[in-house]
């Protein structure tokens, strides 16, 4: 199994960002950006797979997320995600394929539909997942509402953690083994678990607003010429089928996979069949043997 390397590096805001690394470090450039509340471990499995493939794949925790910086002024608006994104892009020998999930992704539309255009180098390739421009609004106040819960008190145990996430993901088997959740979580002095992020993501004065931003994401969208995937669960109750149907239009040249028995969270949900997807689109068209 490829093993994975840590690594610290700083935006040019002076922002420090943490990253883990899978495969040679001269293959094929992927960029893995998580969702909103997540780290760079939701990226584990599918980033050993694509190393083992010769690709260099980049776990980032994006700003105010896991390891990396908090933003100092609590800027977390959705352009400073797309810069941050260029930022990392722009330390590669070649355009990176990015993989964007749900935050990471719509950052990645803005980056390559606006920044892109406007002359920054951006990405090889696209890969969105389970993200549209049109969203399920009921979909995201859920969402917001599970972030949200346990913000200030947090949690006594990683087994009440557990016991949150299995109520707000009823379909997903509660793990046994709980070390995978602690990497999402922060113990402070008092003993209790924290969520690994900023509060000032979701509570802040400057927090994303790319869920009611449908008009700007749909313009970046269409300007999109790289190859693009989108990536959607099944039972997604963010992206629906219509908005799917609605992306394939304004990307004509996209492709799509629905991807049965995975929600919004598909990597986590049905992993195998998620990273089989993304290989099968990378070897076609970014091959991981045409870095140089």
């Amino acid at each position: 199994m490829m093993p994975a390397n840590r690594t610290l590096f700083t935006l040019v805001q002076n922002l420090k960002i943490a990253a883990e690394a899978f495969g040679p470090d001269q293959g094929r450039p992927v960029l893995l950006a998580h969702g909103g509340g997540q780290t760079r471990h939701a990226w584990q499995a599918c980033g050993k797979t694509l190393g083992e493939n010769g690709y260099y794949a980049l776990a980032v925790d994006l700003r105010g997320h896991g390891e990396s910086d908090w933003s100092p002024d609590g800027d977390y608006r959705m352009e400073r995600f797309a810069e941050d994104l260029l930022d990392i892009a722009d330390g590669f020998r070649v355009p990176p394929i990015l993989v964007g999930a749900s935050l990471g992704g719509i950052a990645g539309m803005i980056a390559q539909g606006e920044y892109a255009k406007a002359g920054r180098r951006g990405f090889a390739a696209l890969i969105l997942v389970d993200i549209t421009p049109q969203m399920n609004m009921e979909g995201v106040q859920k969402i917001l509402g599970f972030m949200s819960a346990n913000l200030e008190e947090g949690f006594a145990s990683l087994e009440e953690a557990a016991d949150t996430i299995s109520r707000y993901m009823p379909g997903r088997t509660r793990p046994k083994d709980l070390s995978g959740l602690a990497k999402n979580l922060r113990r402070r002095e008092n003993g209790r678990y924290y969520w690994h992020w900023d509060p000032r993501f979701i509570t802040g004065p400057q927090k994303p607003q790319g869920s009611r931003e449908p008009e700007r994401l749909e313009i970046a969208a269409r300007s999109l010429k790289i190859p693009t995937l989108l990536v959607r669960g099944r039972d997604s109750d963010l992206v629906t089928v219509e908005a799917a149907r609605q992306f394939a239009e304004i990307v004509p040249h996209s492709e799509f996979v629905d991807v049965a028995n995975a929600g919004h969270m598909v990597a986590g949900d049905k992993n195998d069949i998620f990273t089989c997807a993304v290989l099968d689109f990378l070897k076609r068209m970014a091959p991981a043997a045409s870095a140089s």
